[in-house]
C-alpha cells in the first residue's frame, strides 16, 4: 500500500539539498542577521537545523526525547558551518536508510513514532527552514514544488498523533509558530503552506 512516507529518506535528501544552496550563499557578514524565526539569527538557524539532524539521528540510534531537548541549542557548527551541515545530513540519511529504521519507534519529544514519520516531521521541518533561511539573506526563497506539494498533500498524516502540530488551534506553539489570521484566497502553495505554518509572507528584517 502506497502511503505518504514511502521514499521519505531520498524527500530528506532533497530538502537538505535545499536548504545547503542557501546555506552556500550566505556571506561572512550575514551570520549574525535576523530571520523570519525571532529567536535565531541566520547561524543560529543554520545550527537549528545541523543540530536536528543529528539529534535526529541519535532518536534513531535509541537515543530519548530527554538527550533530544537537551541538546537541541547545543552548537553543531564549529568552525566550519557547511561541512558541518553536510556531514550531518549524510550521517542522518544513512542511519535512517538502515534496514529497519523507519519501522523503528521511537522516543520523540512531541510523542513516540516511527522512523519513516521523525524523518517526514524532519523533512517538512528543513523545507519551511530553508524559506526562512533564504529570507533572511535575500536570496530568491522558492521552495522545490515536489516539496511544497507533498508537505501540503500530507500535513496532518506527516503530524498525526504527535502532542503539538502546526496546524492544530490549541497548539501550545512551543515547536510551532501560529499563523497569521489573514485571507490567502488567491495566494500560491507555497504562500498558504507558509502561512499554515506561521510564517508571516511579508517579513522583512
Amino acid at each position: 500500500m502506497t502511503t505518504c512516507f514511502d521514499g521519505i529518506v531520498d524527500r530528506f535528501v532533497l530538502s537538505a539539498a535545499e536548504f545547503e544552496r542557501k546555506l552556500q550563499a550566505i556571506r561572512p557578514e550575514q551570520w549574525i542577521q535576523p530571520t523570519p524565526c525571532t529567536e535565531w539569527n541566520v547561524r543560529q538557524l543554520v545550527n537549528h537545523v545541523t543540530r536536528g539532524n543529528l539529534n535526529y539521528l541519535a532518536l534513531v540510534e535509541g537515543g530519548s526525547r530527554a538527550e533530544f531537548l537537551r541538546l537541541r541549542d547545543v552548537d553543531a557548527l564549529g568552525t566550519d558551518a557547511l561541512d558541518a551541515y553536510g556531514r550531518s545530513v549524510r550521517l542522518c540519511a544513512e542511519a535512517f536508510a538502515r534496514p529497519g529504521a523507519l519501522h523503528r519507534v521511537l522516543d520523540y519529544p512531541l510523542g513516540q513514532v516511527t522512523g519513516r514519520q521523525a524523518l517526514a516531521v524532519k523533512t517538512t521541518d528543513i523545507t519551511i527552514h530553508t524559506w526562512d533561511l533564504a529570507r533572511a539573506i535575500g536570496v530568491d526563497d522558492t521552495l522545490a514544488a515536489s516539496l511544497v506539494t507533498w508537505i501540503s498533500e500530507h500535513l496532518d498524516e506527516i503530524y498525526a498523533g504527535l502532542a503539538e502540530t502546526p496546524t492544530a488551534a490549541e497548539t501550545t506553539h512551543r515547536f510551532f509558530a501560529a499563523a497569521e489570521d489573514v485571507s490567502l484566497r488567491d495566494a500560491s502553495q507555497q504562500d498558504r503552506l507558509l502561512h499554515r505554518m506561521g510564517r508571516r509572507l511579508q517579513w522583512n528584517e
